[in-house]
């Protein structure tokens, strides 16, 4: 005779003669006759072709085979009691997601402030991984973004077709603890020659305009530290390292958060802001709240 379908059934009739030691005290929790406790536990064990429990004393003991089953019958039955909230929750999960990238040349601040029109909207579930700006371009081609935020537009691709809408722009001021500050303010720019001064590195395309700010006023500053992270430069500028470049467009959040107050700024350079998208993409409901009103001029396709 073939062995009997395995049944979840049995296997929780068993777990809890396990659990309860004896097939009269699982009959009674379960409230059925010992007879169809014992007639569930004889059925699971031929469908699994081994004996799970043995005779010992007066009561009845579990074989080795029947150990390992109460093993998994736990893990089996412990998933089953979560199983009501995970749906409840799934259930009441939020219905709109947005997974962002956000390029690691761009300020924090900013990309919350970047963010906010996504953030009013209710129910919203948001991921954000931050990475170099050329894997977050490759990831978005791939669909496993909803939208990049960056500080510069995707190069062009005659196979990626992505686009660059630009969220606006901010000049750059520079920052410094009130210890820093009024050196720093005295002959504002030249001063940055004298006093301890902290750098984005290349990765912030901000970068290349402030080597080129400082050229314009023959100015060699005095760097002495360099950083990917902007949230880093901010944190060792406010524990007086040095003078540091900072979007005014957050200086409200920049200087209450780090301590800093404004000691200059920087003429004629602006940081840009873009977010990219796929064609496809671009029609996320969330991604489209990001993005100002559609015009030629505002669109840049790469």
């Amino acid at each position: 005779m073939p062995p009997a379908a395995f049944s979840y059934r049995h296997l929780h009739y068993f777990w809890v003669v396990a659990k309860e030691g004896g097939v009269a005290r699982a009959a009674a929790r379960l409230g059925v006759a010992v007879q169809t406790v014992s007639a569930q536990v004889r059925e699971l064990e031929r469908s699994l072709g081994v004996a799970l429990l043995k005779p010992q004393g007066r009561g009845l003991a579990l074989t080795e085979a029947g150990a390992a089953a109460l093993r998994q019958a736990d893990l089996i039955f412990q998933l089953g009691a979560a199983l009501p909230d995970a749906v409840r929750d799934a259930a009441s999960a939020p219905a709109l997601r947005l997974v962002a990238g956000i390029s690691d040349g761009l300020a924090k601040l900013v990309v919350h402030r970047l963010l906010r029109p996504a953030l009013e909207a209710p129910g919203l579930r948001l991921l954000c991984h931050e990475g170099d700006f050329e894997e977050l371009l490759a990831e978005l081609a791939l669909h496993r973004l909803d939208v990049v935020l960056a500080d510069r537009p995707a190069p062009h691709h005659p196979s990626l077709r992505l686009y660059s809408h630009p969220l606006g722009a901010t000049e750059v001021g520079w920052y410094a603890t009130p210890a820093l500050a009024g050196a720093a303010r005295r002959d504002f720019p030249r001063s940055l020659a004298e006093v301890p001064v902290l750098l984005p590195t290349s990765h912030a395309a901000v970068r290349g305009a402030l080597d080129r700010w400082f050229e314009l006023h023959g100015v060699r500053p005095r760097i002495v530290g360099e950083f990917e992270d902007s949230a880093l430069l901010k944190a060792f500028g406010a524990a007086d390292m040095g003078v540091f470049p900072g979007a005014a467009l957050v200086e409200t959040e920049l200087t209450a958060r780090y301590g800093v107050q404004r000691v200059g700024v920087s003429e004629g350079v602006e940081e840009h802001f873009f977010a990219i998208a796929t064609a496809k993409r671009v029609q996320h409901p969330l991604v489209q709240r990001l993005l100002p009103p559609m015009s030629d001029a505002a669109l840049h396709r790469q």
